[in-house]
């Protein structure tokens, strides 16, 4: 599994892991900024972006396909970064494979077990005929009424190709993912813990990371700082860019 990545800067290296129906772009502003320090390489995790598909998904396959990228870009260890479902492979990879980690920074995740929330946005995106569209435009009002949310409905049609002939395509292997959906809920572990620093950033307007989640967090992550900012919602890197950095810089 050699995933797609994009790369800036010099220097000691860090690993950027998107979330679900995500890509490495998503890290962009991020990275450009990281890029001034460090030697950066945002993935697309399997079945995500230019990376390949697979009728196999778990985060330990994930962590995996992180392994494989480092032995290929030779790379002994790195700081690794990793956002919601990145944030759950970033977790896994430490566990797995701790010496290739220096530090750990998840935004907005525990390792726990989640619900499945994303039901209703598979089954709207599985019902979509793209080939019934001409432009971008008539999906996101077909998409309209099953996710009300523009700013949603626009980052999922990110996912959204067109080939030679102009018809449409999902670069994300959707009904992949929709079936692996269920090991994307599942809950991190590992019988022995990441004693190396990690850092939790959750946000104050997000349900994701909770009071309960402390106890879990530190047995695995035992030297894990948990610090929240309080305006931004899941996307922690995006609706605080600033804030996020700030704290992510001082940490690495």
């Amino acid at each position: 599994m050699r995933l797609h990545f994009k790369e800036y800067g010099q220097g000691r290296a860090v690993i950027l892991l998107h979330g679900l129906f995500g890509a490495s772009d998503n890290w962009h502003p991020v990275a450009t900024r990281l890029a001034k320090k460090f030697h950066v390489f945002a993935l697309d995790q399997r079945n995500h972006g230019q990376s390949p598909h697979s009728a196999e998904m778990n985060f330990s396959l994930m962590a995996g396909d992180v392994d494989e990228f480092m032995v290929a870009q030779g790379l002994p260890t790195a700081l690794v970064v990793g956002h919601s479902m990145g944030g759950k492979t970033a977790m896994q990879f430490a566990l797995q494979y701790p010496g290739r980690v220096e530090k750990l920074v998840v935004g907005d995740m525990a390792p726990r077990k989640y619900a499945p929330t994303h039901d209703k946005i598979f089954a709207a995106l599985l019902a979509l005929n793209l080939a019934v569209y001409q432009s971008r435009q008539q999906i996101e009002e077909a998409l309209a009424d099953s996710i009300p949310n523009l700013v949603l409905r626009r980052f999922l049609l990110k996912n959204l190709g067109r080939d030679a002939e102009g018809r449409f395509f999902w670069k994300i292997n959707l009904c992949g993912l929709a079936e692996s959906y269920p090991n994307l809920c599942a809950p991190v572990f590992h019988p022995r813990p990441f004693t190396k620093p990690a850092l939790f950033i959750r946000g104050g307007r997000s349900d994701y990371v909770n009071a309960t989640d402390e106890a879990l967090i530190h047995g695995l992550f035992p030297q894990a700082q948990i610090q929240t900012i309080e305006k931004s919602g899941h996307w922690v890197h995006a609706d605080a860019t600033e804030e996020f950095l700030e704290r992510l810089l001082n940490f690495l």
